[in-house]
């Protein structure tokens, strides 16, 4: 059975026993401290922030959220980071998980993961563990993580689980600095490892409203043509595109705010027990320390969810290519401060899908991108050289001579101040 049709069963089985309104999956961040300095990041704090190590929920604590969870009728637990095993007792928190019969995904960048810690998942088996892999070279996976050694780590940690037969998966982010080794990566894990492989190239400003991320972000031509290199993907953007178009969504028909699954069947804790809609949105949260993670759920994201009105109409209502498109609230709270507020970089990337597909978007709103818009023209021109295969997706990437400041996450001014859990 595999992993889709295990999660539709154990949705059907969830529902059955505790209803529709028991969350079906928690996303629990256990720290955001991490040994890597990715440029990328959206959430790492260095090893060494005692300030934030601190504010982390104990393990005692964890504990007391996992017999929560599991008095709510919670399935499936992801634990994140940060780097998960960052923290020296996130085994025990791991175990005391598993001894409560969740099945449980474990998200890492694998450089920690040694011969002891591999061994022990062994014993104490995950559903699944993702690994991001940054780059199939040294060179590059170091120029994104930029600490030495980190790539021969990262090998190391994979073949560990590997050779343990444990149920790994590899994934990346593609950025600007990677790209050229994104299908490198996808060939090493498919052909030579035999493991399954992922990439997004949609990268946000961090959480602490930093845009750093950004300097590193693809070009929509760039994360399209990604997208489409692969017969497969296309095949599955096509359906996506011939769905909506038949079918067009119907947002206009809610008045409320959140439109994903946040706060329907999932939610996420951050390393401070604040509990919010979804990992990337951190406006409005709720203190599980303060009250009860039951509370927490069934008042405060039901009203979150339900209570959110939309204040104005945008042009993502009544597009039709919804599922082409990873907006959201959170994407707009990170890119706009405003969850209303479009994002005109997923919009681009969005339309260059269908266009490159060769489907018309019917225009919907003030959109820029849309036909007899200011952009449509150089963005045909753009689909039509992703369909021709003429953007090189395997273009070596060349190093400034000197990596600007933005990049920094520690840079001043680098975030809003309105993030106290990043300060």
């Amino acid at each position: 059975m595999d992993a889709t049709t295990y999660g539709q069963l154990s949705e059907s089985i969830h529902k059955r026993y505790f209803g529709e309104r028991a969350p079906l999956e928690a996303a629990i961040e256990v720290t955001r401290r991490c040994p890597l300095e990715c440029l990328q990041c959206y959430n790492n704090l260095p090893m060494g922030d005692l300030a934030a190590r601190n504010r982390e929920l104990t393990k005692e604590e964890h504990f007391r959220l996992l017999d929560d969870l599991a008095d709510l009728g919670t399935f499936w637990i992801l634990y994140s980071g940060g780097e998960i095993f960052a923290r020296k007792d996130f085994l025990e928190i791991y175990t005391y998980a598993k001894k409560k019969g969740f099945l449980i995904t474990l998200f890492t960048n694998g450089i920690l993961i040694n011969e002891k810690i591999a061994d022990y998942l062994v014993e104490w088996p995950p559903f699944a563990i993702e690994i991001t892999l940054y780059g199939r070279t040294k060179q590059t996976y170091e120029a994104l993580t930029g600490i030495p050694g980190s790539y021969d780590r990262c090998i190391r940690g994979i073949e560990n689980l590997r050779q343990r037969k444990l149920p790994l998966k590899l994934k990346t982010v593609a950025t600007s600095i990677n790209k050229h080794e994104v299908y490198a990566m996808k060939r090493f894990a498919e052909e030579d490892l035999g493991l399954e492989f992922k990439f997004d190239g949609l990268l946000n400003p961090r959480l602490d409203c930093s845009q750093s991320p950004l300097s590193v972000r693809l070009l929509p031509e760039d994360v399209v043509a990604l997208d489409l290199h692969a017969q497969r993907n296309r095949d599955e953007y096509r359906h996506l595109a011939e769905r909506d178009l038949a079918s067009p969504p119907t947002l206009e028909a809610y008045d409320t705010l959140y439109f994903c699954g946040g706060g329907k069947t999932s939610f996420a804790i951050n390393p401070y027990g604040e509990m919010s809609i979804c990992v990337l949105s951190q406006k409005e949260t709720y203190n599980i320390r303060e009250g009860s993670v039951r509370d927490g759920w069934e008042k405060f994201l039901a009203q979150t969810r339900l209570g959110k009105k939309r204040l104005r109409p945008t042009k993502c209502v009544t597009c039709n290519i919804q599922s082409l498109c990873s907006m959201c609230p959170a994407q707009g709270e990170l890119e706009n401060n405003d969850p209303e507020s479009p994002v005109e970089f997923l919009c681009e990337v969005a339309h260059l899908r269908a266009m490159a597909l060769g489907f018309e978007v019917p225009r919907h709103g003030d959109c820029d991108c849309c036909n007899g818009s200011a952009r449509h023209q150089s963005l045909k021109a753009s689909a039509a050289r992703i369909a021709a295969q003429e953007v090189d997706v395997e273009a070596p990437w060349k190093a400034p001579a000197v990596l600007l400041p933005v990049l920094s996450n520690a840079s001043p001014g680098g975030g809003c101040g309105s993030c106290g859990s990043h300060s």
